[in-house]
């Protein structure tokens, strides 16, 4: 079993509704890449910014979007996550693809939409939790709100890292970084959250302060907000596994089920 996973975090500014023009600036990026890494993690809605026009811009399942990724993901031999609109059954979905280097893929549906955008009008929830396992290791991908909800987040010892994708607006980054460090925190995780940069359609900032935090709450990771950048960090098992050894918290936590 792998000990270590090197993940790089794309951290980026959205082009608004421009399909062609941000699959260009993230192939650009994943395929210039100068450091070799396991997984390449994207932002949220990734082709489009927070789009809320989802008949104008989604694709179908497996479409051409997802077909750029797997062959990124071939190219480099490395896992790419992001999320695109997808419309499946009639209905659109914010879907976060997982595709390893072999060209297989899982995916996972926005669970919590976003009100006060409206994205719940738009959009169909998703009703599952997706594990990954790759490498060794336990990954379970979100997307954005979903942050807020602890319950949806809650670790039973069943992942080793969380990553959320995110369109995350400057004007609430407080709340990001510190529910970031909470779930890793209280689920004894490490988590990742990718978040765009730059203004969206409708005029609203975008910070990033997209971050890697271990297990005890510390950030290992050095993005600057506001930059369009990309970071490499590497994450070490045997430290995730000793920890929980010596700070078995999870073993006093309170059982329930998620309906």
């Amino acid at each position: 079993m792998s000990e270590a996973l090197k993940v790089t975090l794309i951290q980026s500014d959205l082009v608004w509704e421009n399909k062609k023009q941000n699959l260009l600036a993230f192939e650009e990026r994943i395929l210039s890449a100068t450091t070799e890494t396991d997984l390449f993690i994207l932002p949220e809605m990734f082709t489009t910014g927070f789009s809320m026009t989802p008949e104008l811009w989604a694709e179908p399942h497996l479409g051409e979007t997802f077909t750029k990724m797997r062959t990124w993901a071939q190219t480099t031999k490395a896992a790419i996550l992001g999320s695109i609109i997808v419309k499946s059954n009639q209905q659109f979905f914010n879907r976060a693809y997982f595709i390893f280097p072999d060209g297989t893929h899982q995916y996972y549906d926005k669970k919590h939409l976003f009100r006060m955008a409206k994205e719940d009008e738009y959009y169909t929830p998703g009703i599952e939790r997706v594990l990954v396992e790759y490498k060794g290791w336990r990954i379970f991908p979100l997307i954005c709100y979903d942050l807020r909800f602890p319950v949806w987040s809650r670790n039973d010892l069943d992942y080793d890292l969380l990553i959320y994708l995110a369109n995350w607006p400057e004007r609430r980054s407080s709340a990001w970084k510190t529910l970031l460090k909470a779930r890793a925190i209280e689920n004894l995780s490490y988590v990742a959250g990718v978040n765009r940069i730059g203004n969206d359609g409708n005029g609203i900032e975008h910070s990033g302060n997209s971050a890697l935090i271990d297990f005890k709450g510390e950030e290992l990771s050095q993005i600057e907000p506001f930059k369009n950048v990309s970071e490499s960090i590497i994450l070490n098992k045997e430290d995730l596994q000793q920890f929980r050894k010596k700070f078995p918290a999870h073993t006093d936590a309170d059982y329930f089920t998620v309906k």
